[in-house]
């Protein structure tokens, strides 16, 4: 199953590199320079299907637990100062995503959007320390009846040129949904209250919607 983000691009993809295939007869009939191209117009596109995968991933909604909202791997956990929503100490918690973990992002709790913010910005790459507050980005906040606000922030990475968020300030969202996409490369940060209970750790692999974050 494909995202919905990628329709347009695999859909073109898909078009020229099947063009392209059926004109590599006419660039040379020698199978030793024929097969090499072929093979390689045909990895390309599978690299542009697996990008935009979009593996099916139910859950039963449980608001004692945060899940992964996105695949890769943990990159920070630590105690920081966060400035554009809370302006006071919170846990960060950073999921990075490279070119191949599925990049589809999901709502890691249910509650309501209290804000959603996009930020014009540079494309450092995703895990330099100043990508969350210089990279373009979204900042998104959820309320939750257990954990109380959460922050989630897309961040476009080196790659990463277009960063899609489906949260509206007043929706309610649930747990699981799709909540956006950024492609090609990119990073999530999290940020919890003082106390919260993390269930990952550093360089741990992340799978959204399965991995638990965090517990109440």
């Amino acid at each position: 199953m494909f995202h919905k983000e990628g329709a347009k691009i695999i859909l073109i993809s898909t078009f020229v590199f099947t063009i392209l295939l059926l004109a590599t007869p006419y660039i040379s009939n020698n199978p030793w320079v024929l097969k090499p191209i072929q093979l390689f117009l045909v990895a390309m596109l599978l690299i542009v299907l697996q990008f935009f995968r979009n593996p099916i991933r139910t859950l039963e909604p449980n608001d004692n637990l945060v899940y992964a909202p996105v695949d890769g791997k943990v990159v920070v956990i630590e105690e920081v100062f966060e400035p554009e929503y809370f302006k006071d100490k919170r846990i960060q918690v950073s999921i990075f995503m490279s070119p191949i973990n599925v990049h589809v992002t999901r709502y890691a709790i249910s509650g309501k959007v209290k804000y959603s913010k996009y930020h014009p910005g540079k494309y450092l790459v995703a895990w330099h320390p100043k990508a969350s507050t210089e990279n373009e980005r979204t900042t998104v906040v959820i309320e939750n009846r257990v954990f109380g606000e959460i922050l989630y922030r897309q961040i476009a990475g080196a790659l990463a040129k277009r960063i899609v968020n489906y949260a509206k300030e007043g929706m309610q969202v649930r747990q699981g949904d799709d909540a956006g996409f950024i492609k090609f490369g990119s990073r999530v940060d999290m940020y919890f209250p003082l106390g919260t209970t993390i269930n990952v750790s550093l360089n741990q692999k992340a799978i959204g919607n399965r991995t638990i974050i965090a517990t109440k």
